[in-house]
């Protein structure tokens, strides 16, 4: 069996935090998988082995390139115009695989940063609907259909394993629950949106654009299994940067990860952690409880027998109190005590991988800023999908103040 997971990127002109899993809620926000057999909800992630190379392909088909879709600094619709696309697809990837104390990197695993295949049939890209599974990776820049809402630029959709032995399309069987098998980002491409490469991003034509990388960086983000943030300053935030402009410092030879936030870097650490770091790394986590206990008495019960017993969907912010900079954040939702068990809606939260040797003060504030509950209901849903008894998502607790939770060394 497998699951889709699909998350999108709204048209706005801003912008932040996060959430997760790993016996508990954890941070930046990660996707995850029920297994079909029940139990305790699973990171989505890629299989990240030797022989199993991450199959990274990007669609060249007209009309997307034939027309003022992408613009270039080279002539549309030339060689040069493709490699420029290409370049920045693959600065794109490096910006994840430069991040270090992570697998997912050219070192440790050197499939991520392999060549992109560039493909004009791919099946990925024949449609918008959900019959293009074929267990290839996709980058798809004509898309024009239903699919995409009003606001929305890109999405990208993703199929995960629900048990061991599970396949989509020509993909090799998973090896666990939560295992990615599929990972396509279709671009919009109705005449509603442009983008620009950086090359073309500060001319007279790309002024109307929005930057292609930033978006690609954000999209593949979700290609490896995080959600969005709530992190303002986080490339995972919900919102793209306004036309003619892009989000953090662009990637350099030495510095390939500069347009990621700490937020971003703890994220994609958290789902591919380097064990040969776990020494330079801890982790802040907690619960998150109303003063009064009574103020949850009113929560409708999640199953039969179980109830909301913490603030579910509080945006818990861990910040460097040395530099007063955001590290990263994460939602407080849910806990889950073993790999049979069942989520219980405590209100825990768990921000992983810090840097140790730091300070930090813990802020809670209600999820009631630009990124709102919206952009985060599948990630509260995921733990639901595949229960046994099943539940039903507890709603976004944003009825209280913002409070500082504590300080840790």
């Amino acid at each position: 069996m497998i699951a889709r997971h699909a998350a999108g990127r709204a048209l706005a002109l801003l912008l932040a935090a996060a959430l997760t899993f790993s016996s508990a809620d954890s941070a930046y926000t990660t996707t995850t998988t029920s297994p079909q057999s029940g139990g305790c909800p699973q990171f989505n992630r890629f299989n990240l082995s030797s022989g199993l190379p991450l199959n990274r392909r990007w669609s060249t088909s007209l009309p997307a390139l034939a027309s003022p879709t992408i613009i270039t600094g080279a002539a549309q619709g030339t060689a040069a115009q493709l490699n420029e696309i290409e370049q920045t697809i693959t600065a794109s990837f490096s910006t994840w695989s430069g991040v270090t104390g992570t697998r997912f990197n050219a070192t440790t695993y050197p499939g991520v940063v392999a060549q992109i295949t560039r493909t004009s049939t791919a099946n990925s890209c024949t449609n918008d609907a959900d019959t293009n599974a074929d267990g290839l990776n996709t980058i798809c820049f004509n898309q024009s259909s239903v699919a995409f809402t009003t606001g929305v630029l890109a999405f990208t959709r993703t199929y995960t394993a629900n048990a061991p032995g599970a396949v989509v399309g020509s993909s090799a069987p998973a090896a666990y629950a939560g295992q990615i098998l599929d990972s396509d980002t279709l671009f919009r491409n109705d005449g509603q949106a442009v983008y620009a490469t950086p090359a073309a991003l500060s001319t007279p034509a790309g002024q109307g654009a929005y930057d292609l990388e930033s978006l690609l960086t954000h999209e593949l983000g979700h290609w490896m299994g995080l959600g969005h943030s709530a992190v303002i300053r986080a490339i995972m935030f919900p919102y793209a940067p306004p036309p003619g402009q892009y989000l953090g410092t662009r990637p350099t030879g030495t510095a390939p990860d500069a347009p990621l936030s700490d937020d971003d870097r703890a994220g994609i650490r958290t789902l591919y952690p380097d064990p040969d770091d776990d020494v330079n790394v801890g982790t802040l986590s907690g619960q998150v409880l109303p003063v009064n206990p009574f103020a949850l008495a009113m929560q409708p019960a999640v199953a039969s027998g179980s109830f909301v017993t913490g603030i579910v969907g509080a945006h818990v912010v861990a910040v460097n109190t040395g530099t007063g900079s955001v590290v990263a954040g994460t939602l407080s939702g849910w806990s889950c005590a073993s790999p049979t068990s069942n989520p219980r809606w405590d209100g825990t939260f768990a921000i992983q991988r810090l840097p140790v040797g730091a300070s930090y003060s813990l802020y809670v504030e209600p999820l009631t800023g630009i990124a709102q509950p919206s952009d985060f209901g599948d990630i509260i849903a995921d733990p639901c999908t595949n229960s046994i008894p099943a539940c039903s998502p507890p709603a976004f607790n944003t009825s209280f103040n913002v409070t500082t939770l504590a300080s840790a060394p």
